[in-house]
């Protein structure tokens, strides 16, 4: 029952063009001046304008830009400062626009199907917006319904964004973005598939059954299409909010460590990772709640599947990190299909290394980062990439675009808790029967549960 009309179009991929050339055009000649006429740019007011610009686009341009605010040395510091500050809550689309969406998924007399629809929406991000309803048997509910001709959009705006990383490139670069740019064109098209992103819901549902602290919103696959999805609604609080109830240091400690399961028990016992830790993605259980801390993990539209090989390159580095083993850290990197190494791209990369790993090399109560220097991982991350700029380009391997965030994204939400926790057990915790038959056994058969 899906509009045919929405599929990826030439015709809605010359809008989209047009639409997000005048946003961007006088911005890439700026930055073009820079590099061939020697014209100074100030980065801080480009950021600004740039932040104006894509603020007023709705569609995945926004989404990458929030993507790209989170992987580390994407762009320089001040286009993240501004980034950062996208908001998901961008003005939602009116009724009209909902009945269409509902009559073209559901069917002409698709308000049957619920007690209740709301006609404004509850939030609005990038690609979709949620609204309320009430399932005929009484259950709250979420309706995420996708906004008009995205596929055309996504394509239109990756071609847009391969346009800006090569710019970006010519004059200012340390890491090649081909790998980048591939690897968010895979999931910004993942995205769009919501019957895909209910069976993630239900393949995350399988895999945290056993974590009582983190929530999941059950999928409603008979009212889910590509473009609508429904699932339970379920209660939270952002983080922001909860931490300015001014929780106490161990109910921080227990939204942290429930945070810290909900990510890494899928990536260390299923080879599977929540590649989006946006601040939207989850929400918290109120102080003076029966079950207070506890955490709702929500938004599975961007998961990534690693081979069994890949975890295990990331715990052989932890060991190398431990143990002063620098040839285990350089099969590591390899076993990765990292490209370009040499004696000093190692050296730097280590330093890297030991900063993500250090809070799990220390068997001690700490926080996540001890040094008072704002964003998580920034410092370390301008000295490592002003080193490879210097070195040489480095290709990272796809599968470490989200990897990398992911670890950057909860490290800076343990930031905001303050959070005071031995990392340590907690990672030894996880990594203590690690096997590799066994992991790749358990997701073969966990996506094969689901449907993936």
């Amino acid at each position: 029952m899906t509009d045919d009309s929405e599929r990826n179009s030439l015709s809605g991929r010359v809008k989209r063009y047009a639409k997000v050339g005048r946003a961007m055009g006088g911005l890439a000649a700026r930055v073009a001046g820079q590099r061939y006429l020697g014209i100074k740019v100030d980065k801080a007011e480009h950021a600004s304008d740039l932040k104006a610009a894509l603020g007023g686009l709705k569609g995945p341009l926004m989404k990458v830009a929030q993507i790209m605010s989170t992987i580390p040395d994407a762009l320089p510091k001040e286009y993240v400062e501004e980034l950062r500050q996208l908001q998901a809550n961008a003005p939602a689309m009116g009724w009209p626009f909902v009945k269409r969406r509902m009559a073209a998924e559901l069917g002409t007399h698709w308000q049957k199907h619920f007690q209740e629809f709301g006609h404004e929406a509850a939030a609005a991000a990038s690609l979709g917006q949620v609204h309320h309803a009430v399932s005929l048997d009484g259950r709250k509910l979420a309706c995420k319904l996708q906004y008009p001709d995205m596929q055309s959009a996504v394509e239109a705006d990756l071609s847009q964004l391969k346009l800006i990383f090569r710019l970006y490139e010519r004059y200012d670069r340390a890491i090649a973005t081909e790998h980048i740019h591939s690897e968010i064109a895979d999931r910004l098209r993942e995205e769009l598939d919501y019957e895909r992103e209910a069976k993630a819901m239900a393949l995350y549902r399988l895999m945290l059954a056993r974590e009582k602290e983190v929530h999941l919103p059950e999928p409603l696959l008979d009212l889910t299409t590509r473009r609508l999805l429904s699932m339970t609604w379920i209660e939270g609080e952002p983080l922001m909010t909860f931490l300015e109830k001014k929780p106490s240091v161990e109910l921080r400690n227990k939204v942290a460590y429930n945070m810290f399961r909900a990510w890494y028990v899928p990536f260390y016992e299923y080879g599977i990772i929540h590649g989006d830790p946006h601040l939207g993605n989850y929400t918290v259980r109120p102080k003076g709640t029966k079950d207070q801390g506890a955490v709702n993990l929500m938004d599975f539209g961007c998961i990534r599947i690693f081979e069994a090989k890949f975890v295990k390159g990331v715990i052989d580095l932890y060991w190398a990190l431990e143990r002063g083993d620098r040839d285990m850290a350089v099969h590591a990197y390899e076993s990765w299909g990292f490209k370009g190494l040499n004696k000093e791209v190692i050296d730097v990369l280590n330093r890297w290394a030991k900063f993500v790993y250090g809070p799990l090399l220390e068997d001690r109560t700490r926080k996540i980062q001890e040094a008072e220097s704002g964003i998580y991982g920034r410092e370390v991350a301008e000295n490592v990439h002003a080193d490879l700029r210097r070195l040489g380009p480095v290709t990272p391997p796809k599968e470490f675009v989200f990897m990398d965030r992911a670890a950057i994204g909860l490290g800076s939400v343990f930031l905001h808790l303050k959070a005071e926790i031995n990392w340590y057990q907690l990672f030894h915790d996880l990594i203590r029967d690690f096997d590799e038959k066994a992991l790749a056994k358990r997701q073969k058969a966990a996506l094969k549960e689901v449907g993936l």
